[in-house]
């Protein structure tokens, strides 16, 4: 079995990069750069999967989760840490990373974006 302890590095510097970059304007002439990266990745066999804003339960085995605030009712994914991380040979696809995440009640989570006066 391969080691992609080194490349998982890569993967999550990579990751951070990617979202510093999304979260500045100034900075979104490098989204180019990054995509390529990302195939490049991808031409190397590994898929990186950003699962922020989807669903989550305790079933669910390809994230580790850290859940924010006290309702465990229709959770969120609202921050991720690392990514999902798959691995493909021809036809075969293999988790090598989970993601790490926090995880809200979906309720809070729109509360939270709509700012201190509901707006």
């Amino acid at each position: 079995m391969q080691d992609h302890s080194l490349y998982l590095k890569l993967i999550n510097n990579f990751f951070d990069i990617e979202k510093k970059v999304l979260q500045k304007t100034e900075m979104q002439p490098l989204m180019r750069n990054i995509d390529r990266m990302k195939a490049t990745f991808e031409e190397m066999g590994y898929i990186i999967r950003n699962p922020k804003g989807e669903g989550y339960s305790e079933t669910r085995t390809d994230c580790e989760a850290s859940i924010v605030g006290e309702s465990t009712e229709s959770l969120v994914i609202t921050d991720v840490i690392k990514p999902i991380v798959y691995w493909r040979i021809g036809e075969i696809l293999g988790i090598v990373q989970q993601g790490i995440v926090l995880v809200e009640a979906a309720e809070a989570s729109k509360k939270e974006k709509k700012g201190w006066f509901g707006k």
